[in-house]
C-alpha cells in the first residue's frame, strides 16, 4: 500500500468530520464534567510538568474504565516514575476516573494519575493533544480506533497499542464497510493484544498485520474486587437483612420494564423480596424512578441517602461506581443489556464477587466470556421476563444451587486470569523500544 493510498481514506474521513462538526460538537457539549474544561475536546489539555514521563490510556466510558482498573493499577505500580493520563469520551467515564484518583489520593498517591477528555478526532485537535501530552506510549482500550489520533502518534513517534482488543461480529460487519479506512488506521498500530482468537481474526480481516497481533485473553478476568468494595458490600448486606435480594445491573430502556415485571412475579412468592435496580446510564435515573412508582412499587433511592425498609420493593442504585458493591450484597445478579438487543455487559463482575450470574439471550458483546462461564457451569440464561421470574423463584428456593453457581463463577474467573501479565509484557516491549 502506497503512502497516498494509506492517506486518502483518512482524508475523506476527516472531511466528513468537518462537515458534521456542528452535530458532533453539540453531542459532546452535553458530555461535560465540572472537573474538565470543554476546550480539552480540541486537544487543548493542560501541560504536565516537564521531565515527567507519561503514559496515556484511553477508555471510552465507565464500563471500559472499570474493566481497565487492574491495568491502571499495574501500570502505576510498574512505572513509578511515570504519570498515567487516562482519557474518556463520556462524562460518566470521567467521574469513574476521578473516583479512582480520589481513592489513590486518600492512600497517599502524589498525583500520578490524571484524567482528561479525549480530543475529537479532527486532525488539528489530535496533533495538538499529542504535542502537548508527549506520551511515551499510547494505549487504546478494546475497540477505540481513532484514525487521526493514531496518525498523530505516528507523526510524533509515539508507540501505540490496543489492549483487551475486542470486535464483536456485529461491530465487524459495520467496520467492514469502511475497510480502507480501518486498514489504514490499523496499519499505524504497533501492537494489538486481542482477547480471543475470534477477535484477532476479525481485526486481521480488517487489515491489522498478523505479525503485530497477540491473543492474550481478556483483562476482565483479572478484576479483583478491592477491599473498599468488599467491605461496602458486607455493610450493605448487613443493613438489608435476611430478605431475598437480587440485583439487575446495567439495564437499558425497555429492559427496566421487563425486570420490574419479573420482580412483581417474584414478590407473589416472596413478598419481602428486594430488587436493587441499577440503570446503565445516569441520565435515566429519574425516569426509571418514575417507572417504579408507576408500577406501584415502593422505592428507595441510593442518591438521596434513603434506605429500604420492610415495605420497599426496589432500591434504585442511582449512583456511579457502586455496581460491584451492589452485586456483592445480593443473593443473585442479573446482568442487563441482555433482554434487549444491546449485546450484554460484563458478566464477570458479579462472578468475581461470588454471586450467581443470570443473563438474557443478547450476548453478542460478551459471547466468548459467556461461553467460558457456560462451560464452567456458572451461567444461568433466561429468554424472557417470565423465565427470569421463574428462575429467580427456583434459585431462591435452592440455596445449594446458589452456592454451587457462586463457587463455579469464582473458579472460572480464577482459572482464566493472566491476561494482565501478557499485556504488561507486550507494553513493556514497546516502551523499551523507545
Amino acid at each position: 500500500m502506497t503512502a497516498v493510498s494509506r492517506r486518502w481514506p483518512r482524508w475523506l474521513y476527516s472531511a466528513a468530520l468537518y462537515l458534521l462538526a456542528p452535530l458532533i460538537w453539540w453531542r459532546v457539549w452535553r458530555e461535560h464534567a465540572l472537573t474538565n474544561l470543554r476546550r480539552e475536546r480540541l486537544g487543548l489539555t493542560p501541560r504536565l510538568p516537564a521531565g515527567v514521563p507519561r503514559l496515556w490510556l484511553h477508555c471510552a466510558s465507565v464500563g471500559e474504565v472499570q474493566a481497565a482498573r487492574p491495568l491502571i493499577e499495574a501500570l502505576l505500580a510498574r512505572y513509578p516514575r511515570h504519570c498515567l493520563v487516562v482519557t474518556t469520551m463520556t462524562a460518566t467515564g470521567a467521574e469513574r476516573v476521578q473516583a479512582l484518583i480520589a481513592t489513590r489520593r486518600e492512600a497517599g498517591d502524589s498525583g500520578r494519575l490524571r484524567h482528561y477528555f479525549v480530543p475529537l478526532d479532527f486532525p488539528g485537535a489530535a496533533n495538538r493533544f499529542i504535542a502537548r501530552l508527549q506520551p511515551s506510549l499510547a494505549i487504546f482500550f478494546e475497540t477505540e480506533i481513532w484514525p487521526n489520533l493514531l496518525a498523530a502518534c505516528r507523526r510524533f513517534d509515539v508507540p501505540t497499542a490496543v489492549v483487551n482488543g475486542r470486535l464483536s461480529p456485529r461491530a465487524f460487519r459495520g467496520y467492514r464497510r469502511l475497510r480502507p479506512l480501518m486498514a489504514a488506521a490499523l496499519g499505524q498500530l504497533d501492537w494489538l493484544a486481542a482477547k480471543s482468537r475470534g477477535d484477532a481474526e476479525r481485526f486481521r480481516e480488517l487489515g491489522m498485520p498478523t505479525t503485530r497481533i497477540d491473543v492474550v485473553g481478556s483483562l476482565k478476568y483479572d478484576l479483583t474486587p478491592d477491599d473498599a468494595s468488599s467491605e461496602a458490600s458486607k455493610r450493605l448486606c448487613t443493613r438489608l437483612g435476611s430478605r431475598p435480594v437480587w440485583v439487575a445491573g446495567s439495564t437499558h430502556p425497555g429492559e427496566d420494564q421487563l425486570v420490574l415485571e419479573a420482580h412483581a412475579r417474584l414478590r407473589q412468592h416472596y413478598a419481602n423480596a428486594l430488587l436493587i435496580l441499577v440503570p446503565r446510564h445516569p441520565q435515566r435515573f429519574d425516569a426509571v424512578a418514575e417507572l417504579c412508582l408507576e408500577r406501584g412499587m415502593a422505592l428507595a433511592r441510593r442518591s438521596l441517602g434513603e434506605w429500604p425498609d420492610g415495605r420497599t420493593a426496589v432500591y434504585l442504585g442511582d449512583t456511579m461506581g457502586e455496581l460491584l458493591t451492589f452485586y456483592g450484597a445480593a443473593d443473585l445478579a442479573f446482568v442487563g443489556g441482555s433482554l434487549v438487543p444491546v449485546g450484554g455487559h460484563n458478566l464477570l463482575e458479579p462472578a468475581a464477587m461470588g454471586v450467581p450470574v443470570l443473563t438474557g439471550p443478547e450476548l453478542a458483546n460478551f459471547a466468548d466470556i459467556a461461553e467460558t462461564l457456560r462451560q464452567g457451569g456458572a451461567l444461568v440464561e433466561v429468554a424472557s421476563s417470565a423465565a427470569l421470574a421463574d428462575t429467580l423463584v427456583t434459585l431462591f428456593l435452592d440455596e445449594a444451587e446458589r452456592h454451587r453457581l457462586a463457587e463455579a463463577g469464582l473458579a472460572v474467573v480464577a482459572a482464566n486470569r493472566g491476561a494482565l501479565a501478557g499485556t504488561l509484557d507486550g507494553l513493556h516491549r514497546l516502551l523499551r523500544g523507545k
